[in-house]
């Protein structure tokens, strides 16, 4: 192969991943956002897991009726069951980001677009435990009150507890989840964003 052959071959060669010393320290800088991503996730577990422990002695906490206790925990298992679920995709999630490197800008943006990704199954995760949230207040506004419930499920004054149990239930989980993912992921994917935004701009 001659000198021709060769300069040809070295111009032909892929240089997107090639990384220039000001890129590293930009690649490098989203390291302390995604630091920040994996303690808050680390804590998430911690959280979830301490939030279903207390949640279980509920009945006893408000003091039951007998018959309510049992119901309580049929929904309860099916609520710790969808807990088990999305927890072991974030925990996943975790170890996945404990192995990341940012190195190149090609893992900048696969691990951007994971956490952005991962953003919504938590959403999804707490949209999945409204119906339990509905179920509970409504099963709590009944023990306290029984006697609002003896004019029947079709009187107007319990479809509209109904309603505005379901209402807020639906309303509060909305905002409280926007706060959540973006207090504790969104504005860390946010810095993430940025750091992407500056290499497109070289």
């Amino acid at each position: 192969m001659d000198f021709n052959d060769l300069q040809s071959a070295w111009k032909n060669e892929k240089t997107e991943n090639v990384i220039l010393p000001t890129h590293l320290e930009k690649i490098n800088s989203a390291n302390m956002p995604l630091e920040k991503i994996k303690k808050n996730l680390k804590n998430e577990f911690v959280y979830q897991i301490v939030s279903i422990f207390f949640l279980a002695f509920i009945p006893y906490l408000l003091n039951f009726p007998a018959n309510g206790i049992a119901l309580f925990y049929l929904l309860f298992s099916l609520f710790v069951a969808v807990c088990i679920y999305y927890l072991l995709k974030l925990y996943l999630f975790y170890k996945r980001l404990g192995k990341t490197t940012l190195n190149t800008k090609d893992s900048l943006y696969e691990t951007y677009f994971e956490i952005r990704l991962n953003m919504e199954l938590y959403k999804t995760f707490g949209f999945a435990l409204i119906p339990f949230m509905i179920l509970f207040l409504l099963g709590l506004f009944y023990w306290q009150t029984p006697d609002f419930f003896n004019k029947g499920i079709t009187s107007t004054s319990f479809l509209m507890v109904t309603f505005l149990i379901v209402t807020f239930s639906i309303l509060y989980m909305g905002f409280a989840l926007e706060w959540w993912v973006h207090h504790f992921y969104g504005k860390y994917a946010k810095e993430i964003r940025q750091v992407i935004d500056q290499l497109k701009e070289e």
